[in-house]
Protein backbone atom coordinates (compact mmCIF):
# COMPACT_ATOMS: atom_id res chain seq x y z
CA UNK A 1 0.00 0.00 0.00
CA UNK A 2 1.44 3.65 -0.96
CA UNK A 3 1.61 6.76 1.35
CA UNK A 4 -1.11 8.02 -1.25
CA UNK A 5 -3.17 5.18 -0.44
CA UNK A 6 -3.19 6.02 3.22
CA UNK A 7 -3.58 9.54 2.73
CA UNK A 8 -6.39 8.91 0.76
CA UNK A 9 -8.06 6.43 3.30
CA UNK A 10 -7.14 8.96 5.70
CA UNK A 11 -8.96 11.88 4.42
CA UNK A 12 -12.26 9.69 3.64
CA UNK A 13 -12.54 7.75 6.89
CA UNK A 14 -10.14 9.23 9.79
CA UNK A 15 -11.79 12.29 11.13
CA UNK A 16 -8.76 14.97 12.78
CA UNK A 17 -8.51 16.19 16.38
CA UNK A 18 -7.58 20.11 16.00
CA UNK A 19 -7.34 20.10 12.36
CA UNK A 20 -8.13 22.65 9.60
CA UNK A 21 -10.11 20.94 6.40
CA UNK A 22 -7.02 22.50 4.26
CA UNK A 23 -4.36 21.18 6.00
CA UNK A 24 -6.14 17.53 6.43
CA UNK A 25 -7.07 17.53 2.68
CA UNK A 26 -4.00 18.54 1.78
CA UNK A 27 -1.64 16.40 -0.81
CA UNK A 28 1.04 16.72 1.55
CA UNK A 29 -0.57 15.20 4.91
CA UNK A 30 2.03 13.60 6.67
CA UNK A 31 1.81 9.88 7.15
CA UNK A 32 4.38 8.85 9.71
CA UNK A 33 4.82 4.78 9.99
CA UNK A 34 7.66 4.52 12.55
CA UNK A 35 9.72 6.29 15.24
CA UNK A 36 13.32 6.20 16.49
CA UNK A 37 14.77 8.02 19.33
CA UNK A 38 13.93 11.83 18.91
CA UNK A 39 12.81 10.99 14.96
CA UNK A 40 10.03 9.62 13.12
CA UNK A 41 9.68 8.37 9.83
CA UNK A 42 7.32 7.97 6.99
CA UNK A 43 6.53 5.14 4.18
CA UNK A 44 8.97 6.74 1.77
CA UNK A 45 11.93 7.23 4.53
CA UNK A 46 12.04 10.39 5.07
CA UNK A 47 13.13 11.64 8.33
CA UNK A 48 11.41 14.61 10.46
CA UNK A 49 12.77 15.44 13.71
CA UNK A 50 9.93 15.39 16.66
CA UNK A 51 10.23 18.74 17.96
CA UNK A 52 7.25 18.53 20.10
CA UNK A 53 7.94 14.88 21.47
CA UNK A 54 4.68 13.62 19.65
CA UNK A 55 2.11 16.12 21.94
CA UNK A 56 4.62 16.63 24.71
CA UNK A 57 4.52 12.62 25.26
CA UNK A 58 7.51 10.78 24.14
CA UNK A 59 9.75 11.40 27.06
CA UNK A 60 11.75 8.31 27.03
CA UNK A 61 11.86 8.64 22.96
CA UNK A 62 9.68 6.25 19.85
CA UNK A 63 11.03 3.05 18.57
CA UNK A 64 12.01 1.29 22.12
CA UNK A 65 11.45 -2.56 22.59
CA UNK A 66 11.46 -3.05 26.52
CA UNK A 67 8.22 -0.63 26.89
CA UNK A 68 6.48 -2.75 24.49
CA UNK A 69 7.69 -5.98 25.68
CA UNK A 70 6.14 -5.10 28.87
CA UNK A 71 3.17 -4.28 27.63
CA UNK A 72 2.90 -8.12 25.59
CA UNK A 73 3.82 -9.75 28.64
CA UNK A 74 1.13 -8.13 30.21
CA UNK A 75 -1.59 -8.62 27.74
CA UNK A 76 -0.48 -12.02 26.92
CA UNK A 77 -1.19 -12.37 31.18
CA UNK A 78 -3.71 -10.13 31.86
CA UNK A 79 -5.07 -7.81 29.20
CA UNK A 80 -8.11 -6.63 31.46
CA UNK A 81 -9.32 -6.02 34.68
CA UNK A 82 -10.85 -3.53 36.73
CA UNK A 83 -9.86 -1.10 40.38
CA UNK A 84 -13.71 -1.59 41.02
CA UNK A 85 -14.04 -3.68 43.95
CA UNK A 86 -10.51 -5.23 43.27
CA UNK A 87 -7.23 -4.66 42.46
CA UNK A 88 -4.86 -5.59 39.99
CA UNK A 89 -0.65 -6.28 40.34
CA UNK A 90 -0.03 -3.34 37.01
CA UNK A 91 -1.66 -0.86 38.65
CA UNK A 92 -0.49 -1.35 42.11
CA UNK A 93 2.86 -1.24 41.07
CA UNK A 94 2.32 1.82 38.70
CA UNK A 95 0.53 3.63 41.33
CA UNK A 96 3.63 2.81 44.03
CA UNK A 97 5.99 4.03 41.39
CA UNK A 98 4.17 7.40 40.80
CA UNK A 99 3.58 7.95 44.38
CA UNK A 100 7.54 7.49 45.51
CA UNK A 101 8.24 10.11 42.78
CA UNK A 102 5.63 12.75 43.81
CA UNK A 103 6.58 15.28 46.50
CA UNK A 104 4.97 15.37 50.22
CA UNK A 105 2.15 12.90 50.75
CA UNK A 106 0.89 12.66 47.65
CA UNK A 107 0.38 8.77 47.47
CA UNK A 108 -2.64 7.52 46.27
CA UNK A 109 -3.16 7.84 42.67
CA UNK A 110 -6.46 7.30 40.68
CA UNK A 111 -6.08 6.23 36.89
CA UNK A 112 -8.08 7.69 34.08
CA UNK A 113 -6.65 7.94 30.30
CA UNK A 114 -5.97 11.43 29.48
CA UNK A 115 -4.74 14.51 30.92
CA UNK A 116 -8.39 15.91 29.89
CA UNK A 117 -9.98 12.84 32.28
CA UNK A 118 -7.19 13.60 34.59
CA UNK A 119 -8.88 17.57 35.01
CA UNK A 120 -12.43 16.27 35.16
CA UNK A 121 -11.20 13.76 37.96
CA UNK A 122 -9.61 16.78 39.85
CA UNK A 123 -12.86 18.81 39.59
CA UNK A 124 -15.02 15.90 41.27
CA UNK A 125 -12.86 14.94 43.11
CA UNK A 126 -12.62 18.71 44.92
CA UNK A 127 -16.56 18.89 44.80
CA UNK A 128 -16.98 15.92 46.54
CA UNK A 129 -14.13 16.26 48.87
CA UNK A 130 -15.58 19.29 50.21
CA UNK A 131 -19.32 18.03 50.02
CA UNK A 132 -18.43 14.86 52.47
CA UNK A 133 -16.35 17.79 54.94
CA UNK A 134 -19.71 19.25 55.34
CA UNK A 135 -19.10 21.99 52.46
CA UNK A 136 -21.11 21.98 49.66
CA UNK A 137 -21.47 25.04 48.73
CA UNK A 138 -17.50 25.08 47.79
CA UNK A 139 -18.09 24.31 44.43
CA UNK A 140 -16.47 27.55 42.08
CA UNK A 141 -13.00 26.77 40.49
CA UNK A 142 -10.26 29.37 40.04
CA UNK A 143 -7.87 28.48 36.79
CA UNK A 144 -5.67 31.50 34.77
CA UNK A 145 -6.31 33.44 31.61
CA UNK A 146 -4.99 31.46 28.27
CA UNK A 147 -4.68 28.62 30.59
CA UNK A 148 -5.39 25.18 28.44
CA UNK A 149 -6.71 22.00 30.80
CA UNK A 150 -8.64 19.79 28.19
CA UNK A 151 -11.19 19.13 26.14
CA UNK A 152 -13.90 17.00 27.95
CA UNK A 153 -16.76 19.38 29.03
CA UNK A 154 -15.92 20.50 33.24
CA UNK A 155 -12.29 20.39 31.56
CA UNK A 156 -13.05 22.68 29.07
CA UNK A 157 -15.33 25.03 31.24
CA UNK A 158 -12.00 25.55 33.74
CA UNK A 159 -9.80 26.01 30.31
CA UNK A 160 -8.80 29.63 29.96
CA UNK A 161 -8.99 30.14 25.98
CA UNK A 162 -11.87 31.51 24.90
CA UNK A 163 -12.00 30.48 21.24
CA UNK A 164 -11.85 27.00 22.20
CA UNK A 165 -14.90 27.14 24.63
CA UNK A 166 -17.08 29.32 22.12
CA UNK A 167 -18.68 26.52 19.88
CA UNK A 168 -19.93 24.72 22.88
CA UNK A 169 -22.20 27.53 24.53
CA UNK A 170 -22.79 27.58 27.85
CA UNK A 171 -20.46 25.40 29.92
CA UNK A 172 -20.25 24.48 33.83
CA UNK A 173 -20.81 27.20 35.87
CA UNK A 174 -18.66 28.91 38.69
CA UNK A 175 -15.45 28.99 36.97
CA UNK A 176 -13.32 32.06 37.35
CA UNK A 177 -10.31 33.09 35.77
CA UNK A 178 -7.53 35.19 36.70
CA UNK A 179 -4.71 36.87 35.33
CA UNK A 180 -1.74 34.66 34.20
CA UNK A 181 1.95 35.33 35.08
CA UNK A 182 3.08 36.43 31.36
CA UNK A 183 5.03 39.52 31.70
CA UNK A 184 5.26 39.41 35.32
CA UNK A 185 8.30 40.23 38.07
CA UNK A 186 8.67 41.25 41.42
CA UNK A 187 9.21 44.57 42.21
CA UNK A 188 12.44 45.70 43.74
CA UNK A 189 12.10 45.36 47.45
CA UNK A 190 8.84 43.32 47.14
CA UNK A 191 7.91 39.37 47.20
CA UNK A 192 5.41 37.49 44.82
CA UNK A 193 2.46 38.29 47.17
CA UNK A 194 2.72 41.66 45.28
CA UNK A 195 2.55 40.83 41.48
CA UNK A 196 -1.20 41.28 39.77
CA UNK A 197 -1.47 37.90 39.43
CA UNK A 198 -1.52 36.87 42.68
CA UNK A 199 -3.67 39.81 43.94
CA UNK A 200 -6.26 38.99 41.72
CA UNK A 201 -6.45 36.23 43.49
CA UNK A 202 -6.81 37.50 46.83
CA UNK A 203 -9.66 40.05 45.11
CA UNK A 204 -11.51 36.83 43.56
CA UNK A 205 -11.76 35.24 46.56
CA UNK A 206 -12.54 38.25 48.70
CA UNK A 207 -15.41 39.16 46.02
CA UNK A 208 -16.97 35.56 45.80
CA UNK A 209 -16.22 34.28 49.28
CA UNK A 210 -13.65 31.67 50.09
CA UNK A 211 -16.44 29.62 51.13
CA UNK A 212 -17.63 29.02 48.09
CA UNK A 213 -14.07 28.23 46.40
CA UNK A 214 -13.63 24.29 45.91
CA UNK A 215 -10.00 24.27 44.05
CA UNK A 216 -7.31 26.35 42.13
CA UNK A 217 -6.00 24.87 39.06
CA UNK A 218 -2.50 25.83 37.61
CA UNK A 219 0.52 24.44 35.89
CA UNK A 220 3.67 24.86 36.99
CA UNK A 221 4.84 26.56 33.34
CA UNK A 222 1.70 27.39 31.70
CA UNK A 223 1.97 25.63 28.04
CA UNK A 224 -0.51 28.32 26.53
CA UNK A 225 0.28 31.40 25.81
CA UNK A 226 3.77 30.29 25.39
CA UNK A 227 5.62 28.43 28.56
CA UNK A 228 5.25 30.70 31.38
CA UNK A 229 7.87 30.34 33.66
CA UNK A 230 6.45 31.76 37.18
CA UNK A 231 8.59 34.07 39.12
CA UNK A 232 9.99 32.99 41.72
CA UNK A 233 7.97 32.60 44.99
CA UNK A 234 4.27 32.66 43.32
CA UNK A 235 3.72 29.01 43.78
CA UNK A 236 4.23 29.58 47.83
CA UNK A 237 1.67 32.17 47.62
CA UNK A 238 -0.86 29.99 45.70
CA UNK A 239 -0.21 27.43 48.45
CA UNK A 240 -0.54 29.90 51.01
CA UNK A 241 -3.43 31.48 49.74
CA UNK A 242 -5.37 28.07 49.52
CA UNK A 243 -4.16 26.85 52.87
CA UNK A 244 -5.65 30.69 54.59
CA UNK A 245 -8.96 29.83 52.62
CA UNK A 246 -9.21 25.95 52.68
CA UNK A 247 -8.81 25.72 48.98
CA UNK A 248 -7.68 22.77 47.10
CA UNK A 249 -4.14 23.25 45.06
CA UNK A 250 -4.12 21.62 42.28
CA UNK A 251 -1.12 21.13 39.97
CA UNK A 252 -1.86 20.09 36.25
CA UNK A 253 1.01 18.69 35.14
CA UNK A 254 0.27 16.86 32.27
CA UNK A 255 2.54 18.22 30.48
CA UNK A 256 5.31 19.15 32.76
CA UNK A 257 4.94 15.84 34.55
CA UNK A 258 8.31 13.16 34.40
CA UNK A 259 10.61 15.14 33.39
CA UNK A 260 10.18 17.70 31.20
CA UNK A 261 11.50 20.65 33.43
CA UNK A 262 14.15 18.71 34.57
CA UNK A 263 12.89 16.91 37.75
CA UNK A 264 10.27 14.02 37.69
CA UNK A 265 7.22 16.87 38.66
CA UNK A 266 7.08 20.49 38.02
CA UNK A 267 5.73 21.04 41.20
CA UNK A 268 9.28 19.98 43.04
CA UNK A 269 10.72 22.03 40.59
CA UNK A 270 9.25 25.14 42.20
CA UNK A 271 9.32 23.53 45.59
CA UNK A 272 5.62 23.23 46.52
CA UNK A 273 3.31 20.25 47.70
CA UNK A 274 0.43 20.67 45.70
CA UNK A 275 -3.32 19.18 46.64
CA UNK A 276 -3.32 17.15 43.95
CA UNK A 277 -1.24 16.77 40.89
CA UNK A 278 -2.84 15.99 37.52
CA UNK A 279 -0.88 13.81 35.05
CA UNK A 280 -0.77 11.54 31.26
CA UNK A 281 1.46 12.54 28.43
CA UNK A 282 5.23 11.43 30.23
CA UNK A 283 4.19 8.97 32.41
CA UNK A 284 3.81 6.35 29.48
CA UNK A 285 6.09 8.12 27.06
CA UNK A 286 2.80 7.80 24.59
CA UNK A 287 3.63 4.40 24.17
CA UNK A 288 -0.27 3.64 25.69
CA UNK A 289 -3.16 5.96 26.96
CA UNK A 290 -3.41 6.50 31.10
CA UNK A 291 -3.66 9.45 32.69
CA UNK A 292 -4.68 10.01 36.28
CA UNK A 293 -4.68 12.35 39.62
CA UNK A 294 -2.19 12.07 42.61
CA UNK A 295 -4.12 13.12 45.91
CA UNK A 296 -2.69 13.63 49.08
CA UNK A 297 -3.14 10.94 51.47
CA UNK A 298 -5.21 12.26 54.13
CA UNK A 299 -7.68 14.13 51.72
CA UNK A 300 -7.96 10.65 49.52
CA UNK A 301 -8.68 8.78 52.68
CA UNK A 302 -11.35 11.66 54.08
CA UNK A 303 -13.26 10.99 50.88
CA UNK A 304 -13.36 7.41 51.62
CA UNK A 305 -14.04 7.72 55.46
CA UNK A 306 -16.92 10.32 54.66
CA UNK A 307 -20.06 9.49 56.79
CA UNK A 308 -22.02 10.71 53.68
CA UNK A 309 -21.03 8.74 50.98
CA UNK A 310 -17.62 6.89 51.54
CA UNK A 311 -16.88 6.55 47.71
CA UNK A 312 -15.69 8.55 45.52
CA UNK A 313 -18.25 8.63 42.84
CA UNK A 314 -16.56 8.25 39.69
CA UNK A 315 -14.69 5.62 37.52
CA UNK A 316 -13.80 4.96 33.91
CA UNK A 317 -13.82 1.44 32.36
CA UNK A 318 -10.28 1.49 31.49
CA UNK A 319 -9.01 3.24 34.52
CA UNK A 320 -5.48 2.00 35.24
CA UNK A 321 -6.01 -0.68 32.96
CA UNK A 322 -3.17 -3.39 32.90
CA UNK A 323 -1.31 -2.97 29.68
CA UNK A 324 -0.81 0.73 30.11
CA UNK A 325 -0.22 0.69 33.83
CA UNK A 326 2.55 -2.12 32.96
CA UNK A 327 3.87 0.54 30.34
CA UNK A 328 3.99 2.89 32.83
CA UNK A 329 6.31 0.96 35.08
CA UNK A 330 8.87 0.18 32.56
CA UNK A 331 8.71 3.57 30.79
CA UNK A 332 9.12 5.04 34.87
CA UNK A 333 11.95 2.53 35.30
CA UNK A 334 13.69 3.19 32.40
CA UNK A 335 13.25 6.91 32.64
CA UNK A 336 15.03 6.32 36.40
CA UNK A 337 17.66 3.84 34.75
CA UNK A 338 18.69 6.45 32.27
CA UNK A 339 18.66 9.42 34.50
CA UNK A 340 16.30 11.13 32.23
CA UNK A 341 15.87 14.06 34.02
CA UNK A 342 19.65 15.11 34.56
CA UNK A 343 19.90 14.85 31.08
CA UNK A 344 17.34 17.63 30.80
CA UNK A 345 19.24 19.41 33.77
CA UNK A 346 22.57 19.39 32.39
CA UNK A 347 21.52 20.26 28.82
CA UNK A 348 18.85 22.99 29.83
CA UNK A 349 21.69 25.59 29.87
CA UNK A 350 23.08 24.68 25.91
CA UNK A 351 19.28 24.41 25.00
CA UNK A 352 18.81 27.59 26.45
CA UNK A 353 22.33 29.15 24.80
CA UNK A 354 21.12 28.03 21.60
CA UNK A 355 17.96 29.45 21.80
CA UNK A 356 20.11 33.17 23.21
CA UNK A 357 22.06 32.91 19.66
CA UNK A 358 18.82 32.25 17.39
CA UNK A 359 17.17 35.38 19.08
CA UNK A 360 20.29 37.38 18.65
CA UNK A 361 20.41 36.61 14.78
CA UNK A 362 16.55 37.22 14.21
CA UNK A 363 14.25 40.31 13.95
CA UNK A 364 11.45 38.15 14.24
CA UNK A 365 11.84 37.25 17.19
CA UNK A 366 10.47 38.81 20.44
CA UNK A 367 11.77 36.26 23.19
CA UNK A 368 11.56 32.45 23.88
CA UNK A 369 10.14 31.63 27.34
CA UNK A 370 10.25 28.18 29.35
CA UNK A 371 12.55 25.67 30.97
CA UNK A 372 14.15 22.26 31.02
CA UNK A 373 13.42 20.72 27.41
CA UNK A 374 9.82 22.81 27.04
CA UNK A 375 10.47 26.23 25.33
CA UNK A 376 8.11 28.56 23.25
CA UNK A 377 9.29 31.49 20.54
CA UNK A 378 7.63 33.93 20.34
CA UNK A 379 7.89 36.41 17.61
CA UNK A 380 6.92 40.12 16.60
CA UNK A 381 7.20 42.04 13.37
CA UNK A 382 10.75 43.60 14.08
CA UNK A 383 12.56 43.10 17.41
CA UNK A 384 15.00 46.47 16.55
CA UNK A 385 12.21 48.56 16.05
CA UNK A 386 9.44 47.41 18.63
CA UNK A 387 6.81 46.48 15.47
CA UNK A 388 4.14 44.36 16.61
CA UNK A 389 2.58 41.63 13.54
CA UNK A 390 0.11 42.67 12.07
CA UNK A 391 -3.03 40.23 12.03
CA UNK A 392 -2.32 39.43 8.16
CA UNK A 393 1.41 38.75 9.05
CA UNK A 394 0.67 36.42 12.25
CA UNK A 395 -1.85 34.32 9.87
CA UNK A 396 0.45 34.12 7.35
CA UNK A 397 3.20 33.35 9.93
CA UNK A 398 1.14 30.55 11.61
CA UNK A 399 -0.26 28.82 8.14
CA UNK A 400 2.09 29.48 5.65
CA UNK A 401 5.13 30.78 6.04
CA UNK A 402 6.24 28.38 9.19
CA UNK A 403 4.78 24.92 8.23
CA UNK A 404 6.19 25.60 4.64
CA UNK A 405 9.74 26.46 6.20
CA UNK A 406 9.46 23.30 8.51
CA UNK A 407 8.53 21.12 5.74
CA UNK A 408 11.83 22.05 3.85
CA UNK A 409 14.09 21.00 6.93
CA UNK A 410 11.45 18.20 7.71
CA UNK A 411 10.97 19.39 11.52
CA UNK A 412 7.51 18.26 12.72
CA UNK A 413 6.15 20.82 15.75
CA UNK A 414 3.56 23.02 16.64
CA UNK A 415 2.97 27.07 15.46
CA UNK A 416 1.01 28.23 18.37
CA UNK A 417 -1.49 31.08 17.87
CA UNK A 418 -3.35 30.87 21.38
CA UNK A 419 -2.57 34.13 22.63
CA UNK A 420 0.20 35.25 20.22
CA UNK A 421 2.29 34.22 17.58
CA UNK A 422 4.61 31.32 18.47
CA UNK A 423 6.83 28.17 17.66
CA UNK A 424 6.77 25.66 20.30
CA UNK A 425 9.66 23.44 20.77
CA UNK A 426 9.71 20.48 23.14
CA UNK A 427 11.59 17.36 22.08
CA UNK A 428 12.01 14.11 23.29
CA UNK A 429 13.59 13.68 26.96
CA UNK A 430 16.50 11.46 25.91
CA UNK A 431 17.52 14.12 23.03
CA UNK A 432 21.28 14.56 23.13
CA UNK A 433 23.53 17.66 22.36
CA UNK A 434 23.34 16.76 18.52
CA UNK A 435 19.35 16.28 18.46
CA UNK A 436 19.39 19.70 20.15
CA UNK A 437 22.07 21.49 17.60
CA UNK A 438 20.04 19.81 14.76
CA UNK A 439 16.59 20.99 16.20
CA UNK A 440 18.08 24.60 16.66
CA UNK A 441 19.24 24.55 13.22
CA UNK A 442 16.08 23.58 11.95
CA UNK A 443 14.69 26.47 13.83
CA UNK A 444 16.99 28.93 12.92
CA UNK A 445 16.17 28.01 9.45
CA UNK A 446 12.09 29.03 10.30
CA UNK A 447 12.89 31.72 11.79
CA UNK A 448 15.00 32.82 8.71
CA UNK A 449 11.94 31.85 6.43
CA UNK A 450 10.01 34.52 9.02
CA UNK A 451 12.39 37.23 9.03
CA UNK A 452 12.46 37.28 5.01
CA UNK A 453 8.84 37.10 4.96
CA UNK A 454 8.60 40.07 7.46
CA UNK A 455 10.94 41.81 5.22
CA UNK A 456 9.42 41.51 1.51
CA UNK A 457 6.07 40.86 2.64
CA UNK A 458 3.88 38.83 0.99
CA UNK A 459 5.57 38.00 -2.96
CA UNK A 460 8.09 36.19 -0.61
CA UNK A 461 5.86 33.32 0.24
CA UNK A 462 5.48 32.65 -3.81
CA UNK A 463 9.63 32.30 -4.28
CA UNK A 464 9.63 30.52 -0.74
Amino acid sequence: MTTSDIRTRAQRHLYPHFTTGQVWNSDQLPIIVRGEGSYLFDEDGTKFLDGLAGLFCANIGHGRQDIPKAAYEQMSKLAYWTNWGSAHPAAVEAATAIANLAPGDLETVFFVNSGSEAVESAIKFARQYHRGQGQPQRTKIIARNMAYHGTTLGALAVTGIPAYKEPFGTLMPGVFHVPNTLGESIPEGGSAADLPSVQAIRELIEREGAETIAALFAEPVQNSRGALVPPAGYWQELRAICDKHGILLVADEVITGFGRLGEWFGSIKFDVVPDLITFAKGSTSGYAPLGGVIIRKPLADAMLASEQAGIFTHGATWGGHPVSTAVAVANLQALAEENITGNVRSLEPYFQNGLDKLVAAHSSIKEYRGAGFFYAIELMGDRNSGRELSADESKALLTQVMPQAMREVNLITRPDNRGATMLVLSPPLVADQDVLDDLLGKVDHVMSAADSYLRLGAPSLARA
